[in-house]
């Protein structure tokens, strides 16, 4: 049966889309804006091309711009493909002519579409599991914004005030309510431990006595005050207000997580596995969509997440294995995050970490096999629907 290929390059306010025949001639290149009335004509127009041949859609974004054109093309059941962004960068290069338009990248996308046969389908995760992946995803932004922020704290602190600095861990809830009221040595020297210990009780700090005695203790050894001491007790203050706001709103998502994330059928069979909790569950199922219907084998599934090693041979060279290149980062991370916990938590896991580690492979290495073995322990229990037993069941003869 003869196929049309259509290649979309997305775009905030519009997208280019166009359409290929079976043997690569462009049967149709137009520049849509990004509204539903345009994209409804541009599939019907592609419809009506088709005259009963296959159509299959390709794309290089599976959310964000082209999130209402996707809706729409899954709305009228029609095949769509990824095709990431670096692979078209990429295969550009095999095209002729110079200069990057829309046009192009969309051509580029099409015909890859055409002549490949390992790109991935798109297709709609349950509701659960799209709510989960805008869930993550904001907690990773504010992940981010809280490390930038730390450290904005810990350098401008470092500048006016070594020794506080070094004495303080402000990842902690204490030194930060500390710095929201005592900034500079001399502040610190002019409270003294007893009345810093107050203060710091009154806001419910932890530890408050110990908190307390180091920050006098780091007063005690600067008695010089550096040019611009009072901005940047200013700017010590703030930042570390806006550390604490930023560690609230993380916690606020992360009950929000856990609570959408539980409502789902596969969390229980998830969260059984040791060292998965309920953020990295949640990124797990956003990653996969919800179910694994898309992975054929535990094989597939490793691949997708980067957990399987990818052959580099040439020549007489064999056995050289190496990190792929395309891969799903945070699923990655999902695995690789969790076998580096259950290695203090699960016995089998230990057993097989120190396995490898008296094989001769290093700590990552080590760690990166565990989580390779952990994908098809995790495949097998959702497969079959139960939980993750430290003793594996015994199995009766028939």
């Amino acid at each position: 049966m003869s196929r049309i290929w259509v290649g979309i390059d997305s775009g905030k306010s519009h997208h280019h889309g166009l359409a290929l025949d079976a043997d690569g001639a462009t049967l149709l290149s137009r520049r849509v804006a990004n509204d539903e009335p345009e994209l409804l004509k541009l599939i019907g127009d592609v419809l009506d091309l088709a005259d009963r041949r296959r159509v299959t859609w390709a794309i290089d974004m599976t959310g964000g711009e082209p999130a209402l054109l996707l809706a729409l093309l899954v709305n009228h059941g029609q095949e769509v493909l990824y095709i990431p962004g670096r692979l078209v960068n990429r295969a550009s290069d095999g095209y002729r002519g110079e200069g990057k338009t829309d046009a192009r990248d969309a051509y580029v996308i099409a015909d890859q579409a055409r002549m490949r046969r390992d790109l991935r389908p798109v297709r709609p995760g349950d509701e659960a599991a799209v709510e989960l992946k805008l869930l993550t995803g904001r907690r990773t932004d504010l992940v981010e914004d809280r490390t930038r922020s730390m450290n904005r704290l810990r350098g401008t602190l470092l500048s006016m005030f070594p020794a506080l600095e070094r004495a303080l861990d402000v990842t902690n809830t204490g030194p930060l309510k500390l710095l929201t009221g005592y900034q500079t040595p001399a502040a610190i020297r002019r409270a003294g431990t007893t009345r810093l210990t107050k203060w710091l009780v009154n806001r419910k700090v932890r530890s408050a006595r110990s908190l307390a005695e180091s920050a006098v203790e780091a007063a005690e050894r600067q008695h010089t005050a550096v040019p611009g001491e009072k901005t940047i007790a200013k700017l010590v203050h703030t930042l570390a207000e806006e550390v604490m706001a930023l560690n609230e709103q993380i916690c606020e998502i992360d009950k929000l997580i856990e609570g959408r994330f539980r409502e789902h059928e596969l969390a229980d069979i998830v969260l059984s596995v040791p060292g998965i909790g309920p953020v990295l569950g949640a990124e797990f199922l956003a990653a996969v969509g919800g179910s694994l219907d898309d992975f054929d084998s535990p094989d597939a599934l490793a691949a997708f997440a980067g957990v399987a090693p990818a052959p580099r041979d040439s020549g007489k060279v064999s056995g050289n294995l190496h990190r792929p290149v395309a891969y799903h980062r945070r699923l990655q991370r999902v695995f690789y995050t969790s076998a580096l916990v259950s290695v203090q938590c699960d016995p089998n896991s230990r057993k097989f970490y120190d396995r490898k580690r008296a094989e001769g492979k290093k700590h990552v290495q080590a760690v990166l096999a565990l989580a390779r073995r952990r994908v098809n322990v995790l495949w097998a229990l959702i497969r079959d629907r139960r939980c993750y037993n430290v003793t594996p069941p015994v199995t009766t003869a028939a």
